[in-house]
């Protein structure tokens, strides 16, 4: 009895689901919109693509329940084996992030479409999927050009994250419209847009500081690490770890600030006496030296000081308490993000309640498997996101393939 088996999608879940199928035996092609496979794959961790992180669990991500079935039969551990046997040496980095030891995510691509073609898996380029169709328990599937026919359809079609790689949220619709509800989504690992005035003066600013997510006067989330001011608002990494529940709080119409810390190693009375030291200088000058010269007047007039060549020791109580509150305590209000253009990864997706956890298989249809970004499941930025692609397409490929 013939088993074929259609994946939508040559993202990195596609291409591992239809590899995982073709070696249970099944006959397997894969659609894809673009010219080419894994586009997303080739812009991770900047060009270098942090592939997986050998310290990931199932507590990394958003539904851990739901992972943890998926990560006991095929995880990191296997995930590395998999890419050594195709020729990828690891280098694991810091925080257990691993990249192909080239350094260069066209690596893990060549040899990936190296192993579709070893296993004579035919991918057929420039097919967007227009509809997907159940007829007598045989899948139709219509792109622009043709009509296709196959047994099992895996869904591997991405989320909105970065549409200029393929995904423009399409797959939702297709899931939709067959039964599948779509949670709330909204771009995660993404830049933030802050209303500030003086953030053309900052622009280019890049310092090491403690960044805080602040709802209600409560801290709810914190990083440590790059904070990078631009012109339209904040970046770096730490604000890209921040902004998944940013996202989610302005999507509930939430009111959010960011808090940078930007004095974390020196306590208050350092600086107390640090400007008591220098109080024959300019409050500018007092302030060189300590933080970068691009953030001192935006700093001074944030405390109210609109004179900078002021003595420092002419400062009264309440005006130095003021720069101190800047230093220790500087809040910016958040407006949105820089959206789906800029962002890393989706959150939200298909509602995994109607979703097989130990297969991916529909509990809607019989024959329909989902993997990757296009699920309810994502994480922090550190190859996390990479990882779930790769075992749940493994997983949806090796059920859909038996």
């Amino acid at each position: 009895m013939s088993n074929k088996v259609c994946v939508i999608g040559a993202g990195a879940s596609g291409i591992f689901a239809a590899i995982s199928a073709r070696q249970q035996g099944a006959d397997v092609f894969i659609l894809e919109r673009n010219q080419k496979i894994g586009k997303k794959i080739l812009a991770t961790g900047n060009g270098r693509c942090n592939f997986t992180n050998v310290d990931a669990t199932d507590n990394n991500y958003n539904h851990p329940y739901f992972v943890k079935s998926v990560f006991e039969q095929f995880g990191p551990e296997q995930t590395i084996k998999y890419f050594e046997s195709l020729g990828i040496l690891p280098k694991v980095e810091d925080e257990g992030k691993a990249y192909p030891y080239s350094e260069q995510a066209s690596s893990i691509v060549e040899v990936l479409l190296y192993e579709l073609n070893r296993l004579d898996i035919p991918i057929i380029y420039d097919s967007f999927v227009e509809e997907l169709s159940i007829k007598n328990n045989d899948y139709i599937i219509k792109t622009t050009n043709k009509q296709y026919n196959a047994d099992k359809v895996i869904l591997t079609t991405g989320g909105k994250a970065l549409p200029k790689s393929g995904s423009d949220g399409n797959g939702y619709q297709i899931a939709k419209k067959l039964g599948h509800k779509i949670t709330p989504i909204f771009p995660s690992l993404v830049k933030l847009n802050l209303d500030y005035p003086y953030l053309k003066q900052m622009d280019g600013v890049k310092v090491k500081a403690k960044a805080q997510l602040v709802h209600n006067e409560k801290v709810i989330h914190e990083e440590f690490g790059d904070v990078l001011f631009t012109k339209y608002g904040i970046s770096g990494p730490t604000i890209l770890q921040i902004s998944r529940t940013a996202n989610q709080l302005l999507l509930e119409g939430q009111k959010i600030y960011i808090r940078v810390i930007l004095i974390n190693d020196l306590e208050i009375y350092e600086l107390v006496k640090r400007f008591k030291n220098l109080g024959a200088k300019p409050i500018e000058m007092a302030l060189v030296g300590l933080i970068p010269r691009k953030l001192i007047h935006p700093i001074l007039k944030e405390a109210n000081i609109h004179n900078y060549q002021l003595n420092t020791a002419s400062l009264s109580g309440k005006a130095l308490k003021r720069v101190l509150d800047v230093l220790y305590n500087w809040q910016f209000l958040i407006i949105d993000s820089k959206g789906y253009d800029e962002a890393q990864v989706t959150a939200g997706g298909v509602d995994l309640d109607l979703v097989d956890q130990m297969t991916l298989e529909s509990k809607v249809h019989k024959g329909l498997y989902f993997a990757g970004e296009i699920l309810d499941i994502d994480a922090l930025c550190g190859g996390y996101n990479l990882q779930w692609a790769w075992s749940s397409g493994y997983i949806a490929g090796k059920y859909a393939g038996k």
